[in-house]
């Protein structure tokens, strides 16, 4: 069952894509798995990404959305999930 997000922040300059679409948008254009649709699913255990394949999401998702990924917060758990990134991205837009 996908779970949904009701109102989901959006990033000036990317038209309506909210934080999450836009985070699926990435994953999708890397991914060497189908992307799942629970939003929840671990993006490494279905074989969506690697660790490899998170630094470069996280370094397009800096540049797209404007955000500095501090080194200390490159931990693969902080990038598990779709929701995670999203959420992550979306705090650290926040402040």
């Amino acid at each position: 069952m996908a779970r949904f997000i009701a109102a989901e922040p959006r990033f000036p300059g990317r038209g309506d894509m909210s934080t999450l679409e836009t985070v699926r948008a990435k994953v999708a254009a890397i991914a060497r798995a189908p992307v799942p649709d629970d939003v929840d699913a671990s993006l490494f255990e279905s074989g969506v990404i690697d660790s490899w394949g998170v630094m470069d999401l996280v370094s397009d998702l800096e540049e797209t959305l404007g955000v500095k990924v501090p080194d200390e917060d490159l931990l693969p758990r902080k990038f598990e999930t779709l929701r995670r990134i999203a959420d992550y991205f979306d705090a650290q837009a926040a402040r």
